[in-house]
């Protein structure tokens, strides 16, 4: 999948003129490319697309204008873009209210670790987390954002396309799996036959 380079970013007047319509069109993309898994975990699949609008929003956040941060942005963010064979997702834990975050969160330490895809009865994949997921384990408390890839063979992926695809969080503190819907897999399928 082709990455994001600094001529497709559009400066931050540009991109104000579109901003709202941007907002609109990646949250439809977005709600394609989201899965949850059990009550308080969220994947959301990331593309060009998605990582496209992560980097404006953030020059836009901070106003950047100069070419060497604007490009340590896209640098950054292009890691999220998946190579072949591989899917690409940001896991969110989701827990809305503080108390209960600062309860739970400690007990979530290694999550990242524990995340499984299944393709039908054959494959079993484990996702890969960025190193900075390890963290955790200095802070005692699993971070709400982690990114992640999950690396597939061409077998995987051929199986990927005909199977049931399920995705399974398997932590000694929370355990859930759920099916990937078809028009989430639609999209992913469409991410790894992209170059």
């Amino acid at each position: 999948m082709r990455k994001v380079k600094k001529e497709d970013i559009l400066n931050l007047y540009e991109y104000e003129k579109v901003r709202d319509e941007k907002i609109r069109e990646i949250a439809r993309k977005k709600k394609r490319r989201r899965i949850q898994v059990g009550d308080k975990v969220t994947l959301v699949f990331e593309n060009y697309d998605t990582v496209w609008f992560q980097i404006q929003e953030m020059i836009r956040a901070e106003r950047m204008v100069k070419d060497e941060e604007i490009q340590f942005e896209i640098d950054t963010y292009n890691e999220l873009i998946p190579e072949k064979n591989q899917l690409s997702f940001t896991l969110f834990i989701e827990i809305p209210d503080e108390r209960e975050r600062k309860r739970e969160l400690p007990k979530l330490v290694g999550i990242h670790n524990s995340v499984y895809m299944h393709i039908g009865n054959k494959y079993t994949v484990r996702a890969q987390a960025e190193e900075r997921s390890d963290e955790d384990f200095e802070t005692g408390k699993a971070a709400v954002v982690h990114f992640m890839k999950f690396d597939l063979t061409p077998e995987q992926v051929e199986a990927f396309k005909r199977e049931t695809v399920r995705i399974e969080i398997n932590h000694e503190n929370y355990k859930a799996m759920t099916e990937i819907p078809p028009e989430v897999k639609e999209e992913l399928i469409r991410d790894l036959e992209t170059d």
